[in-house]
């Protein structure tokens, strides 16, 4: 393992995407979103991402200069286009306008089209808690993942993402795939010649299997068997033909088997609850608090939780990187 700085990881990463031509709005969104998955110990969608970012590029599935296009739609509906770019910028695009309308109306959405998509989720829903609101982000990925019933992959990961704003605390807030698990994850176990869990994913003929080679070339499957496939289903609509955009299938068929990030649509909402509550909101939100402590007062464990104790021992203690995930990085460095 390599020790590292945050600090030294951002150079990295920077240095990485700017070898490859990617500008300097793209290098600084793309970076803080790969920093902030690896300062957070989510090591699935942090440096690891890195490589996949620039194979992407290679393989000319994502743009490294285009500008977002913003639109404003209808009172509580903005749009930005991301013309083929990864979608932080776009995202970065559209926030003002999404908060500015969540505080006027009580609730917004954001659709971002044609962006391309490798990260988390949680990176777009926690500064809106800061803004005080609560917030949920959707969005569909490549076709990876089988129905439930299924053996055929038809959906993608299809994470859901869910914030809440919390008085002088971190947001309750969490971020999960509708797939049992992370693609990233069951590519984690390959790396490190570990099996999977049964049920993680199916080989070609519909089998169990815990191998996380064959897994990947056969079917992933949902979490919660039938109840995360609707899930799942349900990403793929409104995050897909709802706001204009692909279904996992058909980001799939884009990608042409270059094994590209995935190509699409991210819907972003963001509730207001002062808009609602007005002069009770406080009230309300201090009632809130009373299910966090139920939570924790039985020893269970709040989604992020485990986030948010290693954001805050990483900026003391740095990270560690896989020595050969660290030198394959350095190679891209040098082109």
């Amino acid at each position: 393992m390599i020790q590292m700085t945050l600090g030294q990881v951002r150079e990295l990463v920077e240095a990485v995407l700017r070898r490859h031509g990617f500008s300097e709005p793209h290098v600084l969104a793309v970076a803080g979103t790969i920093l902030a998955g690896e300062r957070d110990g989510c090591t699935s969608h942090g440096v690891y991402r890195l490589p996949g970012c620039i194979a992407t590029l290679k393989a000319g599935k994502v743009s490294p200069t285009t500008e977002p296009e913003v639109f404003d739609c209808a009172p509580s509906v903005v749009r930005v286009d991301a013309h083929g770019a990864f979608a932080q910028c776009a995202y970065l695009a559209g926030l003002p306008l999404l908060v500015e309308k969540a505080r006027r109306t009580g609730i917004a959405i954001l659709a971002i089209n044609r962006c391309v998509h490798f990260s988390a989720l949680w990176p777009e829903v926690e500064p809106l808690t800061e803004q005080g609101l609560v917030a949920l982000a959707f969005t569909p990925s490549h076709a990876w993942v089988a129905p439930a019933g299924g053996i055929r992959p038809l959906f993608g990961t299809n994470p859901i993402a869910f914030g809440w704003p919390r008085p002088d605390k971190p947001p309750f807030l969490f971020d999960f795939a509708t797939s049992a698990a992370a693609r990233g994850e069951i590519d984690l176990h390959r790396r490190a010649g570990k099996p999977i869990p049964l049920g993680w994913g199916i080989d070609q003929d519909g089998q169990p299997t815990t191998d996380p080679l064959t897994a990947l070339n056969g079917a992933m499957l949902t979490f919660g068997g039938h109840k995360g496939s609707a899930l799942a289903a349900m990403v793929e609509l409104i995050a897909g033909p709802m706001i204009g955009d692909l279904t996992s299938a058909e980001s799939l068929a884009f990608d042409e088997g270059t094994r590209s990030s995935p190509y699409g649509g991210e819907l972003i909402i963001a509730i207001d609850p002062r808009r609602i509550l007005g002069a009770e909101a406080d009230q309300h939100l201090q009632r809130a608090e009373a299910v966090f402590e139920g939570m924790l007062g039985q020893g269970a464990r709040l989604p992020s939780q485990r986030r948010y104790e290693a954001r805050a021992r990483s900026a003391v203690e740095g990270v560690r990187i896989p020595e050969a995930l660290y030198r394959e990085i350095q190679a891209l460095v040098q082109g």
